[in-house]
C-alpha cells in the first residue's frame, strides 16, 4: 500500500482539475490517502473527498465529488460531455469568450470600482449554500484522512489552518473568500476564543505544506497545482496583468515551503542533519501548465459547464500521466525536480 499526502490548491472553477485527479487517484485502490491540505476550491474538494470517504469509501468519495461539481455547475453526463468537446472551440478560444461576456465585464467591474462592505448583509457568496450542505460529522471525523483548511487571518496577515472539529462551514467560506468580492468571514476563531476576520487561504498557502510534516504522516506530498507555474506570453491587458498578479502571489508561499523542504532535505542527503532529525519529504506534482495557459482568471470566475468538464477531464489525463510514470516512485523518491524547478 502507498501511502500519501495531497495538497490541493485553490483557483476558483479551475478547481474542477482536481476534482478530475482525485477520481483518478482514488480508483488506485493499493493508495491511500492519509491527509489532506486545501484552501479554496481545494478546500472544497478536500471536504467533499473526506465526507464522501466516511460514507462511502472510496466510491463515496467519488460520488460526493462529483455532487459537489454539479451544485458548482458541472454537466456530468458523458453523453453531454463527449458532444460538446466535439462540436466547442478550443479552451482559449472559449475562455475570451467569457472573458468579453457581459457578465464577466459586469463582475470584474464592480470588484475593481467598489468595496463588498457598500452592500451590506445583502450580499453574499454563492458558495455559501454548498458549504452548508455538506455533513460535517464526517468532514471532521477522526477517521478517514486528515482534513487541514487553511485560511488568512485579516490583522494579523498569518495563515489559520484549521483541522479537526474545527472545521465549520465558516471556516470552508473563509478559506474560499476574495476580499475584492466579498466581506471578510468573521466567526469565533476556537483556538483562541476571540472573534476573528478571515480571507482567502492563498495569500498565506497555496496551500500549506507544513500540516504535512508530522512524523505520524507519510513523506510523500503530492501538489495538485491548477495555478500556472510559468506563462509563455508576457500579459499586457489589464485583465492578463492582473490574473498573473494573482497566479504569482498565490504560488509565493507555495514555492516558499518548496524551497525549505529543498534545503533541508539537501543537509539531510549530505550528512550535515543526522537521518530521522527531520523529515525527509517526498515531493510530487499533477498539473497541466499548458491547458492553464489557455485559460483566464474569468473561467475561473464564471463556472461554465463546457469549461468544467474540459477541466475534470484534463485534471483526470494528468493524474493518468502521473501515475503510470512515477506510481513506483510513491514512497521511494521525489519527482518533483527541486534544482530546475527554482534555476
Amino acid at each position: 500500500m502507498k501511502r500519501i499526502n495531497l495538497a490541493l490548491q485553490g483557483g476558483g472553477a479551475h478547481g474542477a482539475f482536481t476534482w478530475g485527479a482525485l477520481c483518478r487517484i482514488l480508483r488506485e485502490d493499493d493508495i491511500e490517502i492519509a491527509a489532506i491540505s486545501g484552501i479554496s476550491a481545494g478546500a472544497l474538494n478536500a471536504a467533499a473527498l473526506k465526507s464522501g470517504w466516511i460514507a462511502g469509501g472510496r466510491e463515496g468519495a467519488i460520488e460526493n465529488l462529483e455532487w459537489l461539481w454539479e451544485q458548482v455547475g458541472a454537466i456530468t453526463d458523458p453523453r453531454f460531455t463527449q458532444w460538446v468537446s466535439s462540436l466547442t472551440p478550443s479552451a482559449h478560444l472559449w475562455a475570451k469568450a467569457i472573458e468579453y461576456s457581459p457578465a464577466y465585464a459586469a463582475i470584474d467591474m464592480t470588484s475593481r470600482m467598489f468595496s463588498p462592505y457598500i452592500y451590506g448583509p445583502t450580499l453574499r457568496n454563492p458558495l455559501e449554500q454548498i458549504v452548508a450542505k455538506f455533513h460535517y460529522d464526517a468532514v471532521c471525523a477522526s477517521d478517514g484522512p486528515a482534513l487541514h483548511i487553511c485560511a488568512t487571518n485579516v490583522r494579523s496577515g498569518k495563515i489559520r489552518v484549521f483541522t479537526g472539529h474545527e472545521i465549520m462551514p465558516e471556516v470552508i467560506m473563509a478559506s474560499a473568500c476574495l476580499p475584492s468580492m466579498f466581506q471578510a468571514v468573521e466567526f469565533t476563531d476556537p483556538q483562541t476564543g476571540k472573534s476573528e476576520a478571515f480571507w482567502d487561504g492563498g495569500y498565506t498557502g497555496n496551500p500549506a505544506l507544513f500540516p504535512l510534516f508530522a512524523s505520524d504522516l507519510p513523506d510523500d506530498i503530492l501538489i495538485v497545482n491548477i495555478n500556472p507555474l510559468r506563462r509563455k506570453n508576457l500579459p499586457t491587458d489589464s485583465q492578463s496583468i492582473q490574473n498573473r498578479i494573482n497566479e504569482i502571489s498565490f504560488n509565493s508561499s507555495l514555492l516558499r515551503e518548496l524551497r525549505a523542504i529543498d534545503f533541508v532535505n539537501r543537509l539531510l542527503h549530505d550528512g550535515t542533519v543526522p537521518k530521522g532529525r527531520m523529515k525527509d519529504v517526498l515531493v510530487h506534482m499533477i498539473a497541466d501548465d499548458g491547458l492553464m495557459n489557455e485559460l483566464n482568471v474569468a473561467t475561473k470566475t464564471i463556472p461554465t459547464p463546457i469549461i468544467l468538464a474540459r477541466l475534470k477531464e484534463a485534471g483526470e489525463a494528468a493524474a493518468d500521466i502521473f501515475l503510470s510514470q512515477h506510481k513506483a516512485d510513491l514512497n521511494e523518491r521525489s519527482t518533483v525536480n527541486m534544482s530546475e524547478m527554482f534555476s
